[in-house]
């Protein structure tokens, strides 16, 4: 990306800047999308958006295809085209959008890992626990480690259930502030996507699990940098991210899945067990109730599965 980056037509460094005000990833995605795009055009002559129509994107999003990307990435990458070159509009870059309508591959529906019950009490079980590979006798340096270990095992268990007990994001989860839990009201305070804050309620297992992580385990993690508002540390005492989430949920589950199999999981049992969509949506944070119907999809196959295996003649 670099030649690209350096070629001024393309003003992929004020693109940049602009995109700061996104999140990080989505940047990242975004940029390096766009950096492609203009790399490729560049080998073909096009030194600017300027010289860019809707017939040359369409070329290389068939140039994608043909090299074997899948079709969300393909999707993805025309999102990026589409906000890269709206950027040019709004800059005066470009006189009219050659992505407008720009069309992508609909990516391949794909239903939501869910974890069953039995593999949910696995990965939740076992709370309070000290890791394996704890300090055995003694005390001082053992003594601290001991403790140490004691305080990520209470902080893994109240991680594990708030992410299923209210179906947070990952990155809700991390960004959770003490001030946003509420232990006597059996809920937490998240901020989800578009800065919207919701309140989400948790069950009472939840509520002791947090109880004993702030109580007696955030505590022994605290550091001299450690962020006061920051409900999750990690052993580093810095606010928990993603990574430490994810490595949290590998050490625990007894099969291979993800953080967000959490939520998605959360969603399915309860409308499993009854629960409305629209509580299901607003619980989740969904702007759109088309997201949320999704669930309903997993509860139908389930529902299939389970009179297969138990009805008589089936």
């Amino acid at each position: 990306m670099g030649s690209v980056a350096a070629a001024p037509g393309w003003r992929l460094e004020e693109y940049r800047v602009w995109l700061t005000g996104r999140p990080a990833s989505t940047a990242r995605a975004y940029l390096g999308d766009a950096a492609a795009f203009c790399e490729w055009a560049a080998r073909s002559g096009h030194v600017g958006p300027e010289e860019v129509d809707r017939v040359l994107l369409r070329r290389y999003l068939a140039h994608l295809s043909t090299r074997g990307y899948a079709r969300a990435s393909v999707a993805r990458k025309a999102a990026a085209l589409r906000a890269y070159f709206g950027w040019c509009r709004r800059n005066g870059l470009v006189a009219d959008d050659p992505s407008r309508r720009l069309g992508a591959p609909s990516p391949a529906s794909r239903l939501p890992a869910v974890l069953s019950p039995a593999e949910l009490e696995v990965l939740l079980e076992g709370r309070g626990r000290p890791r394996a590979g704890g300090a055995a006798d003694g005390g001082g340096g053992n003594g601290r480690r001991r403790a140490r270990d004691r305080a990520c095992s209470l902080r893994d268990d109240a991680v594990l259930e708030l992410l299923y007990a209210a179906g947070l994001r990952v990155s809700e989860l991390c960004g959770l502030d003490r001030d946003g839990v509420d232990l006597a009201g059996r809920a937490v305070t998240v901020m989800g996507k578009g800065a919207k804050e919701r309140r989400v309620p948790i069950h009472d297992r939840c509520v002791e699990a947090l109880r004993r992580w702030l109580e007696e385990g955030r505590p022994e993690l605290v550091g001299p940098d450690s962020p006061p508002e920051a409900v999750f540390l990690n052993r580093r005492a810095h606010r928990l991210g993603a990574r430490d989430v994810r490595r949290i949920v590998d050490r625990r589950s007894p099969v291979p899945t993800h953080p967000h199999a959490l939520r998605h999981s959360m969603a399915t049992h309860l409308l499993d067990g009854g629960a409305d969509l629209r509580v299901v949506q607003e619980l989740l944070g969904h702007a759109s109730l088309r997201t949320t119907q999704i669930y309903t999809h997993v509860s139908r196959e389930r529902l299939v599965e389970v009179y297969t295996r138990a009805h008589p003649r089936a």
